[in-house]
């Protein structure tokens, strides 16, 4: 895969993200800083960070002060698809307002009264309002505002949907399994989990009494070996997920990786069944792209 030109500024922001969310989410300050640190170094740095990649590769990145193994391989990631897993990880696992308050602009007061008034949960969602007029009959909110952050996730976002789309190109290459496949894996685990059918285990995380109530279901598919398991994250249980997302695990040969499936909650895909990084297939998937994507209307 060709390395993608991407302007340092770019890159920079994305990690700001990744040590926003880090620090909502109660990471290690060292790491949080760490993804300062290095979004700082790139922003000023005056050679861009794509030419450098396709150049002299991660090592060069390594090259630069405070950019280490892992965040060397994540610009890499983001330079060359447009998206960074991380991140995608990061937001799905902050709370509504957390994720909200990640927006300039947008800080923890005003978070909590987009959420609480208008009940947006996504920044997909938190972009609808922006353009429908709602989110400036929140107080704190005007036309400026709501301008700036149109104009913020018209970027962010974007680079989002592009990103996804090269990701969804891979996964038609096979480095993922195909989206239905994973769906009807999500199907029958969720299904036969609720009929009593699987075998249980006891996690070690959020379980005191070390009850085996987790259901695990594998599956071998077109090659992929499969298991799938609700999710038993901090936030699943906060949440009160616990039962809806479910998390896949799938390797292949020396093709590995996981991802969640989840109910949307809003939009387009509002109660269907979704692959977190993968929204737009399943737009397709679903049928609902071309009737139900249109620019929303004034009081919808």
């Amino acid at each position: 895969m060709g390395v993608e030109w991407k302007d340092n500024i770019d890159v920079a922001d994305t990690l700001e993200r990744v040590a926003d969310l880090l620090e909502s989410q109660d990471a290690t300050p060292f790491r949080v800083n760490a993804y300062r640190k290095a979004a700082t170094t790139i922003a000023r740095w005056p050679k861009p960070v794509a030419e450098v990649l396709a150049s002299e590769g991660e090592a060069g990145l390594r090259e630069l002060p405070g950019v280490g193994k892992s965040i060397a391989a994540a610009v890499a990631e983001f330079v060359r698809t447009g998206a960074l897993g991380l991140l995608d990880r990061l937001e799905s696992e902050a709370s509504p307002e957390q994720l909200l308050a990640s927006v300039p602009g947008i800080g923890p007061e005003l978070a909590h009264r987009i959420h609480a008034e208008l009940g947006v949960r996504t920044l997909e969602e938190l972009e609808q309002a922006a353009h429908d007029g709602s989110l400036e009959e929140v107080e704190g909110f005007g036309p400026r505002r709501g301008q700036q952050v149109r104009e913020l996730l018209a970027t962010r976002l974007g680079q989002q949907r592009r990103g996804a789309a090269r990701l969804q190109a891979a996964a038609a290459r096979g480095a993922q399994p195909e989206l239905g496949l994973l769906l009807d894996i999500d199907e029958e685990y969720r299904r036969r989990a609720a009929a009593g059918e699987l075998r249980t285990i006891a996690p070690r995380r959020f379980n005191p009494s070390g009850e085996a109530w987790l259901p695990v279901l594998r599956r071998k598919v077109d090659g992929w070996s499969v298991r799938a398991l609700f999710s038993n994250t901090a936030l699943a249980h906060q949440q009160g997920t616990t039962r809806d997302w479910v998390v896949l695990y799938f390797d292949r040969d020396e093709e590995e990786g996981q991802c969640t499936v989840v109910t949307a909650h809003g939009g387009p895909l509002d109660g269907r069944r979704v692959v977190r990084g993968r929204e737009v297939e399943c737009l397709a998937y679903y049928g609902v792209e071309a009737e139900e994507t249109q620019a929303p209307q004034p009081g919808a």
